[in-house]
Parts: C-alpha cells; structure tokens; sequence
C-alpha cells in the first residue's frame, strides 16, 4: 500500500519538476522576445539609415565624386574638392554617411549583412577611390583616425561580398581599372 508520506514526496517532486519546466520555458520565450525586439530595433535603425542612404542630396553628391571627380595628386585633390564649398560639402555627405554607418556595424547596433545586401557596391566602390586621399590626410595631418569607421565598415563588407560572390568583386575591379 502507498503511504501519505510517498504520495507527499512524489507530488513535491512532481511540482518541483513542473515548476522548472515553467521557468525554463519562460526564459526561453523572453530570450526570443527579446531577441526579436533587438533585431525590430536594428531594422527601424538600419531603414533610417537607409533614407539617408536614397536621398537626393546623397545620391548626387555620391554619383559626382564617383563619375566625375579625378585628381593628380592629394595637392590637386585639396584645390579642386576641399578648397571649394560644394564639392567639399558632397565630400562630407557621402564620408560622413559612410562614416557614421562603420561606427553603428563596429558597436553592433547594425548587423553588416544588412549593409551588404542593400549597399555593398556603394561602400566598396566609394572607399576604394577615397582611400588614397584619406591615406595621405593620416600621414600628412597626422590624423590617423580620419575615416577609420568607413575603413572598417569596407574591410567588413569586403569579406562579406569576397565570401559571397567572389566572381562579381573580380568583375567590379575590372570595370574600375
């Protein structure tokens, strides 16, 4: 015959039981919730970014040093882009942009792939002609953190894009030489 004292003791393991598995199941779903909110956060973060990314004012300024600026050398670069505001104003739009978009990839509060899925052309393409002026400004100004975060945002989208597509990076060189 089962005595009170085993019922007692099966029950309170049995409610012992229950209860942890409410509270893991629990933990569980607010590990989600919260998981589901942060990338909610990051996708609101990322598609205000994105606006500024299709505005008129970036898409010229970035189109204009893209197409059409060119220079001999870094004292050619300064008279024709920074001595003159409108130039210097789309040098500005199109770092900072780019700038601001390293800093939130580097801190975490924008996932790369992101990036890379809508802008990745735009962000290789960009560094990669600005690269030698900004170069020359650390070592001639002794500023060695200008565009650091536009830096780190291409070498993070570079191995993205490298790993992903290989062949169209070749191809994207090619058209650039």
């Amino acid at each position: 015959m089962v005595s009170i004292e085993t019922i007692s003791i099966v029950f309170t393991g049995l409610s012992v039981s229950l209860a942890a598995f409410y509270y893991i199941s629990t933990l569980r779903n607010a590990q989600r919730t919260q998981q589901l909110q942060l990338e909610t956060r990051q996708a609101q973060l990322f598609m205000q970014i994105y606006q500024q990314f299709i505005s008129k004012d970036f898409k010229l300024s970035y189109l204009d040093i893209i197409n059409n600026w060119s220079w001999d050398d870094f004292d050619d670069f300064i008279r024709k882009y920074v001595a003159d505001i409108e130039n210097n104003s789309k040098w500005d739009i199109v770092g900072s942009f780019f700038e601001g978009v390293g800093v939130l990839v580097k801190r975490g509060l924008v996932n790369p792939a992101l990036v890379d899925d809508l802008m990745s052309g735009h962000t290789l393409m960009s560094w990669e002609k600005m690269e030698p002026v900004y170069l020359e400004i650390r070592r001639r100004w002794n500023w060695p953190q200008i565009a650091e975060w536009w830096e780190y945002l291409y070498n993070e989208i570079k191995a993205i894009a490298s790993e992903q597509h290989p062949e169209l990076l070749d191809r994207r060189i090619s058209i650039l030489e």
